[in-house]
């Protein structure tokens, strides 16, 4: 581009070199990804803003490979005498991972930045926002792992969402709880999913789409997801994460509802406990204290940092020691009776400590006999990746 504008006739030769530059980056979509001479594992990854001088700076917040403790890093520069503001990234050929455009203003501040986000106008390829943040737009590069159930596909069966009202108990509170029950209804014995933070997965992540793509390919079987809703951010970190009073509400409350609705399956072998994040500590404690309901357990990203005690707010990481939850499984795995539950771990490469963490994890319940598939993937902490990752981990733990 620089050089093209070097050789160009004039303002006018300029601005029609300008002109294509735009055109061809809307018909392409942004970010421009490009090979890497002599290093085909990685890709250069340019993203684009368009603003004149006056523009405001702008930096790209990109899910965990941006430094939020050093927002400079993440500026964009603009490319003098024209209204083209970039950023490239060396990024592994199977990175995926959402991000946004961020208005940088005067306050650098992580909260500042994230209520200033935007998507990426020219990237068609979105991820809704949660509780008021703006959409984010996502990047898979050509080596990210498939996503082919995502997405609503034309012309197979749906099945259908629906949101009830369950009373208080366990959490002393009436609670919220999405629904999705397969196309053409429930079939005698069917399997069932608990999965944490229904009104992101049923809400503007649609997962009943993947659902019915899933069972319509004969990927899974068809099963009953229920998936209480989380409420907001404070009182999901009051109530998950290892928790026993949400086990309660999961194990006895949510299955318990369920099962005087449809006919699902009372078998724990084909039951799975999932979560992301705080639900994904859900997930795997009502694992440990509830074997009997919960065979299976899909954590995704668990905050293996988390152990009670703590305030609100997230932690700063630490390298150093063994997780609160792994430490657990090891004191209680060997009292239980009763086949072992089986497990899916899946973490991000770019999620720091929690990697290594989660290695902690895999290893102790190893050791203690239980199936455990770990999966760690080139992205953070994402529901950009999450949502193939759960449909991943539901065909290995539900496959018929």
């Amino acid at each position: 581009m620089e050089r093209g504008l070097a050789g160009a006739h004039g303002s006018a030769g300029r601005a029609e070199l300008l002109a294509e530059f735009w055109a061809s980056a809307e018909r392409r979509g942004t970010p421009l990804v490009e090979a890497i001479d002599g290093d085909p594992g990685h890709r250069a990854v340019t993203f684009l803003w368009r603003g004149g001088p006056a523009q405001e700076q702008m930096l790209v917040a990109l899910n965990r490979v941006a430094d939020r403790d050093d927002p400079a890093a993440s500026r964009m520069r603009r490319l003098p005498g024209t209204d083209v503001w970039h950023l490239t990234y060396r990024l592994r050929a199977d990175h995926r991972g959402s991000y946004r455009m961020v208005s940088a203003g005067g306050d650098p501040s992580k909260a500042a930045l994230m209520e200033r986000g935007r998507p990426d106008p020219l990237n068609p390829h979105r991820l809704p926002g949660r509780w008021g943040w703006a959409d984010a737009s996502v990047v898979a590069l050509p080596a990210a792992p498939p996503q082919p159930w995502a997405g609503r596909r034309a012309g197979i069966p749906r099945g259908e969402v629906h949101e009830h009202r369950l009373p208080a108990g366990a959490l002393g509170a009436e609670r919220t709880v999405w629904a999705y029950v397969p196309p053409g209804g429930v079939p005698a014995g069917a399997p069932v999913a608990v999965l944490c933070d229904g009104d992101a997965w049923f809400g503007g992540l649609a997962f009943q789409d993947t659902l019915d793509a899933l069972i319509a390919d004969g990927a899974v079987p068809p099963l009953v997801v229920v998936a209480p809703d989380a409420v907001g951010n404070a009182v999901r970190w009051e109530e998950l994460g290892a928790r026993e009073p949400y086990v309660r509400f999961l194990a006895d409350e949510v299955l318990g509802w369920a099962a005087e609705r449809w006919p699902i399956t009372g078998d724990p072998a084909r039951t799975v406990v999932a979560g992301q994040s705080l639900g994904g500590m859900a997930a795997l404690y009502a694992g440990l204290l509830r074997p009997e309901r919960f065979g299976n357990v899909l954590a995704q990203s668990a905050s293996l940092w988390w152990r009670p005690g703590l305030e609100p707010g997230v932690p700063k990481l630490s390298a150093e020691g063994a997780p609160w939850l792994a430490e657990r499984f090891a004191e209680l795995l060997p009292e239980r009776d009763g086949p072992p539950i089986r497990l899916r771990l899946d973490v991000g490469l770019h999620e720091g400590p929690m990697v290594g963490y989660t290695r902690i994890l895999d290893a102790v319940l190893r050791s203690h006999g239980c199936p455990v598939v770990l999966t760690e993937y080139n992205g953070g902490h994402d529901y950009a990746c999450w949502r193939g990752s759960l449909a991943d981990g539901l065909i290995a733990l539900l496959a018929p």
